[in-house]
């Protein structure tokens, strides 16, 4: 079956032409600038790369722009869009409404909207593409997949904040997590490569935005984001965790409002903030190469922050059997991974230099042979988790 995966934000739309029978990436891209001057990277497979520069006032126009490039003569990957047997969509937040996958109808769109007060930045622009999608192919099947579903197993002990239990009970106030469909990927790989279901699985989702997670017996049963993505690891442009007390302070000494200290702390802080280069790490780790201290200590932050979660977690499930990273820092960055499992031989980790400086595709193992815990690198599919959760949805429709 063909799923065209879709991931729609403000000024942006990400998608994928997956075939979950032969498991086959038809085609990728990234339509970006929505609304201004417009730019969509087109990418048949893994070896043909295309640019298209041209106005793309909204988002309709761009999905009308994708759909005529997967027919188009020259970039052409299927006959028709009759092709195409079912839609997944990515949404940010399900809350407690949904824990996992569904077939989107009125009452599903009507829930997710309720939800937007939790993620105003994001959950409208998923609600537009799959409103649009439904515009453009009405009689094709349209799945959501959300990126706190797979959190929704954890523990309240492990959800609730410390705060009148009236703000969970009436406000929803609680920690729900992010980044979920990649958590369950990379978990549910390194529970296939140890063949052991009853798992003890450290997940280091490390980008620009990033989360650990403690997966244990297959189910996320504690997390670093909260609320929203702003709490946990030092990121890209997030502070991550801070003192509660640094809000009202900032605000006062700064004269800031409610709206600006938000903006503060997700888009002026973490790695950007402390260094003063960049929020993109490989531009900070040159400066830190060349001297910059700030760089260094930005760096060391970052590595901290990680190593405190992967200590928490692991006292957390009694033990770990795997640490895994994943996503653009850690799948790339040999530097990052060994400074967070450096001074942790003592609970049994042991990462191997040489295999961790290597440069490879796929999942590998980067521990040494006497590492009691296995430390993995495995490259995150979300767009086949969603792809599949499509399928498995659509498939007796």
């Amino acid at each position: 079956m063909l799923v065209f995966v879709l991931n729609a934000g403000s000024s942006s739309l990400k998608y994928q032409l997956i075939d979950t029978k032969s498991k086959e990436l038809k085609a990728s891209g990234l339509v970006e600038r929505i609304g201004i001057d417009g730019i969509l990277k087109h990418e048949i497979g893994e070896d043909k790369k295309i640019t298209f520069e041209l106005p793309i006032p909204t988002h309709k126009e761009a999905i009308e722009l994708v759909l005529r490039i997967l027919t188009n003569d020259e970039t052409k990957v299927i006959n028709s869009i009759g092709e195409i047997k079912a839609i997944g969509h990515r949404v940010v937040h399900g809350g407690e409404y949904f824990k996992e996958s569904v077939i989107v109808d009125e009452e599903v769109i009507k829930k997710i909207e309720e939800l937007i007060p939790l993620a105003p930045l994001h959950n409208p622009a998923n609600i537009m593409g799959v409103k649009i999608c439904k515009e453009l192919m009405p009689k094709v099947p349209n799945v959501v997949t959300f990126d706190t579903a797979f959190h929704q197993t954890m523990p309240m002990e492990n959800f609730l904040y410390a705060v009148p239990y009236a703000d969970y009970s009436e406000h929803h106030l609680r920690k729900y997590g992010f980044h979920g469909t990649s958590h369950y990927y990379v978990s549910n790989e390194a529970v296939n490569i140890l063949k052991k279901k009853d798992s003890k699985i450290i997940v280091c989702h490390l980008g620009n935005g990033s989360s650990v997670c403690a997966v244990k017996d297959g189910k996320s049963i504690s997390t670093s984001m909260g609320l929203t993505p702003l709490e946990g690891l030092v990121m890209g442009t997030r502070s991550g965790d801070i003192d509660a007390g640094v809000i009202p302070y900032l605000m006062k000494r700064k004269n800031l409002t409610p709206d600006q200290i938000v903006d503060y702390l997700n888009k002026k802080s973490g790695i950007l903030g402390v260094s003063g280069v960049s929020s993109d790490l490989r531009e900070v780790i040159k400066a830190a190469n060349d001297g910059d201290k700030r760089s260094k200590i930005a760096i060391t932050m970052l590595c901290e922050r990680i190593k405190k979660y992967l200590c928490s977690y692991a006292g957390l499930m009694h033990g770990v059997d795997a640490i895994c990273f994943t996503a653009g820092i850690g799948e790339n960055s040999d530097l990052i991974r060994e400074k967070v499992c450096e001074g942790l031989e003592f609970m049994g980790i042991e990462i191997d230099k040489e295999k961790n400086s290597k440069r490879e595709k796929g999942n590998r193992e980067i521990s040494t042979k006497n590492s009691k815990t296995k430390i993995y690198i495995i490259p995150t599919n979300e767009e086949l988790v969603i792809a599949n959760d499509t399928y498995n949805l659509v498939k007796n429709i």
